[in-house]
C-alpha cells in the first residue's frame, strides 16, 4: 500500500531561508513500508505505527489521574527522549548525517508524521542550545485547555535528539503550549 503524495509546490519562509520552494510531498509517506504478511509499517527500516493523537492523549490523562501531572510528565518525557536518541543516534551512524541534518530532518518529520508543524528557531551545538517551535501539536490539540505545558512526548524527543548532538545531558523545558492559550508550543533545550 502507497500513499500518494500531494505535489502542489508552497512557499517557506523561515530560519533556513525566505522564499524557498519547497515541495507539499511527505517523504515519510513516500518511503513507508507496508507489510501485509507481517503487518508491520517501517520507515528506512525502523517500524513504526499510526495511532490516534487522542489515544495518546486520553492514556496520558489516565495516567496524571493515577500517579500525578509531574510523574506522568516525566514518563511521557521518557518515552519521547528514547525515541529521539535512537532517531539521532541512528541518523548519524547509517546515513552519516550532521548535527544540523539530523535536526532538520527530524523537524521534518514531525510535521510530516502529524505532530505539527516544527520550526527551529535556533541552534548552536557549541553553546549548546537548541529552541524549537511547534505549530498546532497534534497533542496540544487533543488536550484541550490546561494550564501548563501537555506536550511531553515532542519535549522528550527534543531531548533525546539534543543529547546525541551535543553529547551531554540536557534540560529540556516547555514554555509555551497551546494548551496554556498560546499561540504556538515552544521547547528549550540546553545542556
Amino acid at each position: 500500500m502507497r500513499f500518494q503524495p500531494l505535489t502542489e509546490e508552497l512557499s517557506y519562509t523561515g530560519r533556513f531561508g525566505k522564499g524557498v520552494q519547497m515541495s507539499q510531498s511527505n517523504s515519510i509517506l513516500d518511503n513507508v513500508q507496508w507489510g501485509a504478511d507481517s503487518g508491520a509499517i517501517t520507515f528506512k527500516d525502523v517500524r513504526y505505527m499510526l495511532i490516534r493523537p487522542d489515544t495518546v492523549v486520553d492514556f496520558q490523562k489516565a495516567v496524571e489521574a493515577d500517579v500525578g501531572l509531574e510523574k506522568c510528565a516525566q514518563m511521557m518525557m521518557a518515552g519521547g527522549y528514547t525515541g529521539g536518541s535512537r532517531s539521532s543516534k541512528r541518523y548519524k551512524e547509517v546515513f552519516n548525517y550532521t548535527d544540523e541534518e539530523i535536526v532538520a530532518f527530524m523537524c521534518k518529520m514531525g510535521g510530516e508524521i502529524g505532530w505539527g508543524k516544527f520550526n527551529v528557531i535556533k541552534l548552536d551545538v557549541p553553546g549548546k542550545e537548541f529552541i524549537v517551535e511547534v505549530e498546532n501539536s497534534a497533542f496540544a490539540a487533543a488536550y484541550g485547555e490546561a494550564d501548563r505545558g501537555v506536550c511531553h512526548m515532542i519535549r522528550g524527543v527534543m531531548a533525546g535528539m539534543a543529547v546525541g548532538i551535543f553529547g551531554s545531558d540536557v534540560v529540556s523545558e516547555e514554555t509555551l503550549c497551546h494548551s496554556k492559550g498560546d499561540d504556538r508550543c515552544r521547547f528549550e533545550i540546553r545542556g
